[in-house]
């Protein structure tokens, strides 16, 4: 057997290397865990996290499933509550979008293709001063 195809992890140590995102075309193109078809994303998200800012001009198609908490997927023209483990989502290309955790939530995400470019970075810290 080719272990070389074979990897096992833990969904929330590994996806904190890579903002969540457990696979993709991110992961090194050697890694089991690299695709350019779909990215997988295990999100952690406490109490009154919400996204920085919304996606706009989406290329991929996502689907995101509740796996614990209350969660709020926010779209143009309406907002999707995630009460149920097992509730989901699924938007399409070109639908805006951004989200807000009700509670502290659990959700995983899966969007296709996987396409370079689309890292919305954390802000930056203040600088600080000195003198």
């Amino acid at each position: 057997m080719n272990d070389v195809c074979i990897h096992t992890g833990k969904a929330a140590p590994d996806a904190a290397a890579d903002r969540g995102w457990l696979l993709g075309h991110f992961k090194d193109p050697g890694d089991p865990r690299h695709s350019a078809d779909v990215e997988i994303k295990w999100g952690v998200h406490p109490k009154g996290d919400a996204r920085a800012q919304w996606t706009a001009g989406e290329e991929r198609t996502a689907l995101l499933v509740l796996i614990s908490g209350r969660f709020r997927m926010e779209f143009p023209d309406r907002d999707v509550v995630l009460a149920e483990q097992g509730d989901y989502v699924v938007w399409g290309r070109g639908v805006d979008h951004s989200w807000y955790a009700e509670e502290e939530s659990v959700v995983l995400t899966v969007r296709w293709p996987s396409v370079p470019g689309y890292r919305v970075d954390e802000p930056a810290a203040p600088a600080v001063r000195q003198g």
